[in-house]
């Protein structure tokens, strides 16, 4: 005679708080990925080069850990791309009190508007202008982040667009508690940097996103 098997019977509510802690665990809501737009990471990578033969990274008058090449600027004001305007404000929790301090100066990024002419010629150009069709930007601007180093844990007043040009395994991003790679394979991502985040790159070459300011996007 045919034996018979015992019925199995699924606990819903332990699947569902499985399910549940396993999206909690990978909560990428802080990342958008722009799904319609790509870039030619080798483009990128050869812009990046083309770049740094007409300008080296500006330290923001020699902040560590921080180096920039702004891409556009006010119409007509090319010191709009130098020294702090190359950094511009954020709020930090410095030491053990936790509490908040404003560093740096309060830019307004919708008067960025005018690409720098000396890059017109780069890919970059190609890439402003596609993003310019689809976002209302701010500074564009060119990020280094070297070996083993990290920004402080701070705050922006706004979201930022990012496009991985070189990076490695070593390179997060980390947004309130959750961590995430961003894979430099010509991608669109869009963080949200109104949070307390920060980025560090424990590899051994130097990370280096595009990234823009996005003073009209607003996350749910």
């Amino acid at each position: 005679m045919r034996q018979i098997q015992p019925i199995k019977y699924i606990n819903i509510d332990v699947k569902v708080t499985i399910l549940y802690l396993n999206n909690k665990m990978n909560n990428f809501s802080d990342f958008h990925t722009v799904e319609d737009l790509k870039f030619d990471v080798k483009k990128l990578q050869e812009g990046l080069q083309h770049v740094l033969k007409i300008k080296e990274y500006d330290t923001a008058n020699g902040i560590k850990n921080f180096a920039a090449i702004c891409l556009n600027q006010i119409p007509g004001n090319p010191e709009s791309t130098k020294g702090n305007n190359a950094r511009g404000v954020y709020w930090t929790k410095p030491d053990h009190t936790g509490k908040e301090t404003i560093r740096d100066k309060l830019l307004d990024e919708t008067l960025y508007t005018e690409f720098v002419k000396d890059f017109e010629k780069t890919y970059f150009k190609e890439v402003y202008d596609k993003l310019s069709a689809k976002f209302k930007l701010g500074r564009v601007r060119i990020l280094l982040k070297e070996p083993r180093s990290t920004l402080s844990w701070h705050r922006d007043p706004e979201p930022r667009l990012h496009i991985p040009i070189i990076t490695n395994p070593g390179c997060m991003m980390v947004i309130e508690n959750v961590a995430k790679h961003l894979p430099a394979d010509g991608s669109v991502y869009i963080t949200n940097n109104v949070k307390y985040h920060n980025a560090f790159n424990g590899g051994e070459e130097n990370r280096v996103h595009l990234v823009a300011c996005l003073p009209d996007y607003k996350f749910n």
